[in-house]
């Protein structure tokens, strides 16, 4: 495994991490005794860092990371999240009152005194012009609940407008080979303002795997079912707000790409690593294997300059007329 810099905060955490959606929820079945597995090959692998919020299965996800830390004498880190508890979810609804109950139900499930990292979960996008809701971060990392915050965005613009704030210290987005935009400017203007990067749905919801095919199915508790045109929350976290149909032919063109021994999740990270600006991958992995193929991405060889005009070219061709410019 190796490490990078994780913006001011100094923390060195693994380059391929361990996102805990999947193990809360809104994936399909899962299974606790399972997921703890999950997470401890996570551990034996080199990955200290894993992200997670309160409503993943409603507190279950954090939950289950408190188990992890009562199970095992490896130290990492967690990062939560708050503000998708709100109904309805409005940018007045971050608040102190409501965040400091947030953090306090945070500190209850994961069983600490104190949350290393609490991102606003993509809140709205009138939130970044309310310095009050940041001014009550502040206030909650003076009270020692919070010990650093940051943001999760849906978009771009979202993320650069938070980096105006001088104490948020990271951000979470989504960026792979189906959402490239984020690779244009927000990365660089992240890495010169010291600003961490977690980089969520790398994989596009599974589509980059290369496993799926127009014959497979969701269960009915599974996102990539429920909120395939936006039903629920925003299009753009269920396959990364590709159509289903044009990303599997997008993912056809892409196997040719995978180097031999490899698979194509693996080199869709790998290829994620080559941007400097990028502080963290946090791919799902619902069992032990899912998590050891994540981490082998570390192992694959810099992609070419031709591996990354091909990548390019499959994404001007079938993504970029319906995703650059909404994200």
């Amino acid at each position: 495994m190796q490490y990078r810099k994780f913006g001011r905060i100094g923390w060195e955490v693994a380059q391929i991490s361990f996102g805990a959606w999947a193990v809360g929820g809104e994936w399909g079945a899962v299974d606790d005794e399972q997921s703890v597995a999950a997470m401890k090959r996570a551990l034996e692998l080199g990955v200290n860092f894993f992200d997670t919020a309160d409503v993943y299965g409603d507190g279950r996800s954090e939950r289950l990371l408190r188990r992890l830390r009562q199970e095992t004498k490896t130290p990492f880190h967690v990062a939560t999240k708050a503000g998708r508890r709100l109904r309805p979810h409005v940018a007045a609804g971050y608040n102190k009152e409501n965040l400091t109950a947030f953090v306090d139900r945070s500190l209850e499930n994961l069983g600490v005194e104190s949350l290393e990292l609490v991102q606003l979960h993509c809140p709205p996008a009138d939130t970044y012009y309310r310095p009050e809701t940041f001014a009550a971060m502040d206030d909650l990392v003076k009270a020692g609940k919070v010990q650093h915050y940051g943001v999760s965005v849906e978009r771009v613009e979202e993320g650069l407008k938070a980096m105006e704030f001088p104490n948020v210290e990271s951000i979470q987005i989504i960026f792979n080979m189906f959402r490239e935009r984020p690779a244009e400017r927000f990365l660089a203007e992240a890495q010169r303002r010291k600003v961490a990067t977690i980089i969520r749905v790398p994989l596009a919801s599974g589509l980059l795997t290369g496993k799926f095919t127009a014959a497979s199915t969701f269960a009915a508790n599974d996102h990539r079912n429920f909120n395939r045109h936006g039903e629920a929350f925003d299009v753009g976290e269920t396959f990364a707000g590709v159509p289903y149909e044009t990303g599997l032919a997008a993912v056809a063109e892409l196997k040719s790409l995978v180097p031999p021994g490899a698979t194509l999740a693996q080199l869709a990270l790998r290829w994620i690593l080559m941007f400097d600006g990028v502080s963290t991958i946090i791919p799902g992995g619902k069992n032990p294997r899912q998590v050891a193929d994540n981490c082998g991405a570390g192992a694959l060889p810099a992609l070419t300059e031709q591996q990354m005009g091909a990548v390019r070219a499959v994404y001007d061709r079938y993504i970029r007329p319906s995703v650059h410019q909404r994200w």
